[in-house]
């Protein structure tokens, strides 16, 4: 295998495999990652000996669990902010040329899968989803929103489920995120060995996964999506809460989940929540490339402001779990000026491919 610190690269047969190698940081990716990957995605479309592009990790835990934040508030926070803003227009870049990459392109998801780990799998044309998977938008726990596509991605899901993700970062196993749509198959992983295997030997991937895909457990929320349906079609950030406050005063499991849904709200970056919110809003208007280009809008204005570095810093840094978000309160926060975010064009706008 070859590759850089973090990443490496093997043909084996007319399998090319990816392999994310960042045991420490549960494969974050970093800059250096994100143009490595390209590079190889690149040269492999020419290559006549890889039929088809395998994206694994190679440790059970972790997938990914995003993209490197942490570095990124040093930079922003140092005086470095057009390397932060580098690292995000080439992460998108990616995941866009990911969702039209000419070959078939599976990703084997086992483990944790948060944010940037879902942009470099979720745009491919197969998504393989292993026994223990958690997968999880959860930005808005420190001040920053479901990027890498999810404003294209989430309003897509079944029912409102996606502004449920979005909104809260809740953690979902597989055969929730089987059922919503977000992997195509689910493969026990101890048969991922074999299903590389064929790969390699040429199989025809979409016969292949299907060959080996089993039917997943029951969804653990299948009783809770009605609910949950109901609560986050509310039109304006204030009607979720209030329909979750209404929810809460029941009894049973909905008013348990309910409950357990505000707190997770009001502790995240009440910016980052009606960011999350907009973005449910306006994600069916666009295609991915649309999308992104808001996505960059947006980050680019968060490296002006203060939550995201507050956010990385008592989450991730200090972990004293206690940010000092500004505005500090859901009810502080001005719906147009969470639309500005988004409205106005920067001097340098994220240009894909058409």
């Amino acid at each position: 295998m070859t590759g850089n610190i973090g990443i490496g690269f093997e043909v084996r047969g007319a399998a090319g495999i990816i392999t994310l190698d960042r045991p420490k940081a549960l494969n974050a990716i970093t800059h250096h990652m994100v143009l490595a990957m390209r590079a190889q995605l690149d040269a492999w479309i020419a290559d006549h000996a890889v039929q088809h592009v395998v994206l694994r990790s190679a440790h059970e835990r972790a997938f990914c669990v995003g993209g490197d934040v942490r570095h990124m508030a040093e930079l922003g926070s140092t005086g470095r902010k057009e390397q932060a803003r580098a690292f995000w227009r080439d992460e998108y870049a990616l995941n866009h040329l990911i969702s039209r990459y000419p070959k078939p392109y599976v990703s084997l998801v086992d483990g944790l899968c948060f944010g940037g780990g879902f942009g470099v799998s979720g745009h491919g044309s197969y998504r393989v989803a292993g026994d223990k998977l958690g997968f999880a938008m959860p930005e808005v726990a420190i001040g920053l929103f479901p990027d890498v596509g999810g404003t294209y991605v989430l309003p897509r899901l079944p029912g409102w489920a996606g502004t449920f993700l979005a909104m809260t970062g809740a953690r979902i196993g597989m055969p929730d995120a089987v059922a919503l749509g977000l992997y195509t198959h689910h493969i026990p992983t101890e048969r991922w060995p074999d299903l590389l295997e064929a790969l390699a030997a040429g199989d025809e991937m979409d016969a292949l996964l299907d060959r080996f895909a089993v039917v997943p457990p029951p969804p653990a929320l299948a009783s809770l999506y009605p609910m949950i349906d109901r609560v986050f079609a509310g039109g304006t950030v204030p009607a979720v809460v209030a329909a979750l406050e209404h929810a809460e005063k029941g009894e049973g499991v909905e008013a348990e989940f309910a409950r357990l849904q505000l707190s997770t709200i009001r502790r995240a970056s009440p910016t980052s929540v009606f960011i999350a919110f907009e973005q449910m809003r306006r994600g069916l208007s666009h295609d991915l490339a649309g999308c992104l280009k808001l996505e960059f809008r947006v980050v680019t204005r968060l490296l002006d402001g203060h939550d995201f570095f507050e956010g990385v810093r008592a989450v991730l840094i200090h972990k004293d779990q206690a940010p000092k978000w500004q505005p500090s309160r859901l009810e502080d926060i001005d719906p147009a000026a969470i639309a500005a975010l988004f409205d106005t064009p920067l001097p340098d706008e994220l240009v894909l491919p058409e």
